[in-house]
């Protein structure tokens, strides 16, 4: 995708190149090159979450539910498949609050995909666990998401994904 065909066709001045134009215009004592670099970086991510956020509607889930879904598939929050996590330690993992987390593991235990019981060591505890249920649908929702980003890349090459890959680490 150039920065030619990302604006609105017919709109002057809608790409990232027409708006660096209009400011070196308006004010050429600044370098706006920052500019297109975090337009592009904004641009390309409202792309990624439109895409992401379709693929999921056909789950009836959304980014938060999905986050859940998946941090306790990564680290085995399943019945006897491995450790239950504490909604202290996914809303941790996920760098979000616990009343956030607690508001998000009551929709998806409503709807049969996790469960949350007493921790055995500590009864003032809560763990929470996948269902069966639940287990299949992050299991397919990981796949399709997977393409969809496959999708998104499909233009980079495996060194070009490596290197946005770190440029965007040394920017985070």
């Amino acid at each position: 995708m150039t920065q030619e065909n990302q604006g609105k066709p017919g709109k002057p001045g809608s790409t990232i190149a027409g708006i660096l134009a209009q400011w070196r215009a308006a004010r050429p004592d600044l370098d706006c090159r920052p500019m297109a670099v975090i337009g592009q970086l904004w641009r390309t991510s409202q792309v990624a979450m439109r895409a992401v956020e379709t693929n999921l509607k056909q789950y009836d889930l959304d980014m938060a539910g999905f986050d859940v879904l998946l941090t306790l598939r990564r680290q085995g929050g399943e019945p006897g498949q491995g450790k239950a996590l504490t909604p202290g330690e996914l809303a941790r993992d996920m760098m979000m609050s616990p009343p956030a987390m607690t508001n998000r593991i009551d929709r998806l235990v409503k709807r049969g995909l996790v469960e949350r019981y007493a921790d055995p060591e500590d009864r003032r505890a809560l763990r929470v666990t996948l269902t069966r249920e639940g287990r299949a649908l992050a299991d397919r929702a990981v796949e399709t998401h997977l393409k969809v980003e496959q999708s998104l890349l499909s233009d980079l090459d495996q060194q070009e994904r490596e290197q946005l890959t770190s440029l965007l680490a040394r920017l985070g």
